[in-house]
């Protein structure tokens, strides 16, 4: 079982900021793509943002200019930098990573366990 870890999330005004954080166990063989999604009680799940690890990202339309997604060195940890927030953006943010656990191995999908992330005054 392979555990995604989130933290970040929060309250925050409308044009603030946050950094989501996303960290995938250093024993894994592989990572593929790591990414971030968000869901509302309205909305099914969509795609935030999504990075491989090549380096080649995509970006929800609403977030593009606003969200930048990047990864750490060891490509094992995904941050999500989101700025100008709006009363849109209200959701719960989860994690998403591509991993081979082995060589060898196709890549499964693993999710985090999701963090709450509201844009109010």
């Amino acid at each position: 079982q392979v555990q995604l870890l989130e933290s970040g999330g929060g309250l925050v005004q409308p044009g603030g900021s946050l950094r989501l954080s996303c960290a995938a166990p250093r024993s894994i063989y592989r990572v593929e793509a790591m990414g971030w999604y968000r869901q509302t009680p309205e909305r099914t799940r969509e795609l935030v943002a999504r990075i491989t690890s090549s380096g080649t990202s995509n970006y929800a339309e609403s977030v593009k200019g606003r969200f930048t997604i990047s990864t750490d060195n060891a490509k094992r940890t995904v941050f999500l930098q989101m700025n100008s927030l709006k009363p849109e953006d209200t959701a719960v943010y989860y994690c998403n990573a591509e991993i081979g656990l082995r060589p060898g191995d196709v890549t499964d999908s693993y999710w985090g366990q999701g963090t709450q992330v509201t844009v109010s005054s």
